[in-house]
């Protein structure tokens, strides 16, 4: 017995997880942009995570066109 469908399932874990994501920033990383040094580590914290979608995004597209080209 399934009480949802699987795509239901993935979106409830996808959302649980931005909602943990943004109190551990917030509470736990004290991430806001009230003082300069916070502004600062925002900053921080977003270029991050710019770099880590292009590597991410990156290695992802070399890697899809490597299977297509070995195909």
């Amino acid at each position: 017995y399934k009480p949802f469908d699987n795509r239901v399932v993935f979106y409830i874990i996808y959302a649980c997880a931005l909602v943990q994501f943004i109190v551990q920033v917030t509470c736990f990383l004290n991430m806001n942009a009230k003082t300069p040094q916070a502004l600062n580590n925002v900053m921080s914290f977003l270029f991050t995570l710019v770099i880590l979608i292009v590597v991410i995004g990156g290695s992802l597209w070399i890697m899809y066109h490597l299977n297509y080209n070995m195909m």
